[in-house]
């Protein structure tokens, strides 16, 4: 009999970080689905083969899906308001980086999101509670189940605490990922960064574009919704690698 799976901190981890986010669910169950990493809902469904229309069910990617849309808007409307001034241009880089899955994945960590993942027990194991796209994915399903529990205004409290550190160090618009990776391989004489689509997954309505990008010897790769933002997130790793300019 398989082992169930369980959240990596138990309750006591989870009602911690309802303490961090400043917000008590009046319906636990959302909180419970938004911590449910995709391994976990196959192994407590006992390994059992489902349908390709039910895939994922039981798990975090619902919440994650109307999350990332919860976050969006937001921020935008955040910006906004904090820079009267600006054109699209500028806030549109500047909301690129803010929801980037680098972002995001920081964020979990400060809150100690992983601790409360619940994940199977041979993801675990490998640590996978812990690695960027799933926290990222995680921080953005338990937006979504706050939005579906209490409203537009808990969630816009959480996203002005957590971000703010984030959007008070952007004295200027930050530089798209791409842009940046290409100034810093032709600056070294080298050859142009080479981007290839390798994988593309998920129903029509939230595709998952797989991007891996090569420049300078190294490889980059991200993982969103579109090839533009598979593209910046795998120039943004790429980055991090060779220890680019912070496009942030």
């Amino acid at each position: 009999m398989k082992r169930p799976a369980i959240f990596a901190g138990e309750a006591s981890a989870v009602t911690a970080l309802q303490d961090r986010l400043g917000y008590q669910f009046r319906n636990p169950a959302l909180l419970h689905e938004a911590l449910t990493h995709r391994s976990a809902a196959h192994q407590n469904a006992g390994g059992r083969r489902r349908p390709q229309k039910a895939r994922g069910m039981g798990s975090n990617e619902r919440l994650e899906f109307i999350g990332d849309r919860v976050l969006g808007l937001l921020m935008a409307e955040w910006l906004l308001e904090r820079y009267p001034a600006e054109q699209e241009g500028a806030l549109g880089s500047r909301l690129a980086h803010l929801v980037s899955r680098a972002t995001l994945a920081e964020i979990a960590e400060r809150i100690d999101l992983p601790a409360s993942l619940a994940v199977a027990t041979h993801e675990a194991r490998v640590g996978v509670q812990s690695t960027a796209n799933v926290v990222a994915d995680a921080l953005e399903a338990v937006l979504g189940a706050v939005f579906l529990d209490g409203g537009l205004d808990p969630a816009r409290a959480i996203v002005r605490k957590a971000w703010k550190p984030m959007l008070d160090a952007q004295a200027r618009p930050p530089k798209d990922p791409k842009t940046a990776l290409q100034e810093w391989v032709l600056g070294r004489g080298q050859s142009l960064p080479v981007y290839e689509t390798i994988g593309a997954d998920g129903p029509s309505h939230a595709p998952l574009f797989v991007v891996q990008v090569t420049a300078g010897g190294r490889s980059g790769e991200g993982r969103a919704g579109n090839k533009r933002a598979a593209e910046s997130a795998a120039a943004a790793d790429l980055l991090e690698q060779l220890g680019g300019p912070d496009h942030g």
